[in-house]
This record gives structure tokens, sequence and C-alpha cells, in this order.
């Protein structure tokens, strides 16, 4: 049977072996042990946590300028819709890491009282600073049509009640899945985008 040369072998390898020696040597492979001894607890760490925005949320209104709202009134369904979405946008900028969403229980009586945040003139702001958030988040969708939708999202400064952002969706359809896409697309695209 052939046996290697094991000292040919080490003469003519490309990269001979090296025996480590001295101090120098040993204190070397005490630091890569070391090393190989930490790195999966380093490689566990997760990064380190963004601070979040505290954020008031409040429901989504409807300003419904079409025909058949002057007609028939308030639609149940699409009042079942308007909570779908709130609950959706609340989720969706939870789930982002971005906002820590403060409870809006307390503030129950100061919201009903306010009647539509659409038309007083930035009294969301004052309300989502008396529940500890810096930024109040009000959301409207405007039905033109059975055909023709908008969803709006405004952002005020809780502390000076400033207009921070303002962001508008066209979708088409009167349906649950045109306003959950549309206010997917707006976190997505707008909110998220502007709050990097």
């Amino acid at each position: 049977m052939f046996r290697k040369n094991r000292n040919s072998y080490r003469e003519n390898s490309a990269y001979p072996r090296r025996e480590i020696t001295g101090a120098a040597g040993y204190a070397l492979l005490g630091l890569l042990s070391g090393l190989l001894w930490l790195g999966p607890a380093f490689a566990g760490q997760s990064p380190v946590a963004v601070e979040r925005t505290k954020a008031a949320v409040f429901d989504f209104e409807l300003y419904d300028t079409s025909l058949e709202g002057d007609l028939r009134g308030e639609n149940p369904v699409e009042t079942r819709r308007l909570a779908r979405i709130s609950a959706l946008l609340r989720t969706l900028m939870a789930e982002s890491g971005r906002y820590s969403l403060v409870d809006l229980t307390p503030g129950a009586k100061d919201i009903a009282a306010a009647g539509s945040f659409r038309g007083c003139n930035g009294c969301d702001a004052d309300i989502a600073a008396r529940l500890g958030a810096a930024l109040s988040v009000t959301g409207v969708v405007q039905k033109v049509s059975n055909l023709i939708l908008n969803i709006n999202i405004y952002l005020r400064d809780a502390a000076t009640g400033e207009l921070t952002g303002a962001m508008s969706a066209d979708i088409r359809g009167n349906t649950d899945r045109s306003w959950e896409r549309g206010v997917r697309w707006l976190v997505k695209n707008r909110l998220l985008a502007q709050s990097r």
C-alpha cells in the first residue's frame, strides 16, 4: 500500500505548517479561542431598539358628498368599513416598529364632544397631547360616488397642533377590499416612507 511521506508533503506544501511558540503565540491562541466562545453570544444580540413615537390614532371619518349619501343617510356597511380600516391602520403602524399607540379610552368624552375632527381646526392634537401622545393621526374617507372615493390620513404634532403630514389615495370601488388596499398603500408608500 502506498504511504505518503509526511516530510515530503510538508516540504512541498504551498502552506507549510508553522508551529506556534512563545508567549505571543499562546496569547494569540487564547484570543482566538475567546472570540470563538463569544461569537454565538454576539450573533444572538438583537439590533439596538429604535425609539417609537407615541401616537394617538383616531378612527376614520366618512365625508360623503355623493347623491346617495344625501338620499339614504348613513350606510351601516360603510360605518363597519370605517371601523375596519381604523383597526388596520393601528395594526400597521404598531407592527412597523416606529410607533407606540396610546390608549384612546381615557379621551372618549373629549372625542365624542369634538364630533368630527375634519372641521375642528386641529382639536385632535389637544386630545392626543392629553393622552400622552406626541403625534395625532386622523383619517377621512371622502365618497364622491360608489365608484370614486379617496382615503386621506393627516398627522399633527400633538404639542403644537402643526400639520406635519397629509397623504391621499384615490380608490375605485366601494368595497372592503378597495378601502383596505388604499390604507395599506398609504401606510407603505407615504406614512412609513415619510417617517424614515
